[in-house]
């Protein structure tokens, strides 16, 4: 029984799949990486800014002895909602341009391919009629 995986690859030219398929597909795949990290970086780096505040806010309560400062907490309520909102369209707006960035980039690659598969398709084509050309007069004979 011979193995149908055994063949010389040696035999194929694999430049060309290359550049049309596993290039782009690992620029794509590199992307993504980046912008998964960039994304991690953003939401663990927000995680640790709202659990700050409320453990400051905790700590806070926890110091309440008497009516005057439970009053002084009250008001200071305000201020961390006002920040906490702040905060959150930041974030928001981070996850917004990075979003952004990853389509436009996304979108240059794939043009990037497309554009070099049309170019590859147009000298495949312009290889192929100049072969069957030159066969033409050989055939005729």
């Amino acid at each position: 029984m011979t193995n149908a995986f055994a063949f010389d690859t040696k035999q194929f030219d694999t430049a060309q799949l290359d550049s049309l398929f596993f290039a782009p597909a690992r620029a794509f795949a590199a992307l993504s990486v980046d912008y998964t990290e960039k994304l991690v970086n953003a939401q663990l780096k927000a995680t640790k800014t709202y659990a700050d505040t409320g453990l400051a806010q905790l700590r806070s309560l926890v110091e309440i002895k008497d009516a005057e400062g439970l009053k002084s907490y009250l008001e200071g309520q305000q201020e961390v909602a006002n920040d906490l909102a702040e905060r959150l369209k930041g974030d928001g707006e981070k996850m917004v341009a990075l979003q952004q960035d990853f389509v436009q980039e996304s979108q240059k690659l794939t043009e990037s391919s497309v554009k070099q598969a049309q170019e590859s398709a147009k000298e495949s084509s312009e290889t192929a009629t100049k072969a069957v050309k030159e066969a033409t007069p050989k055939a005729a004979k």
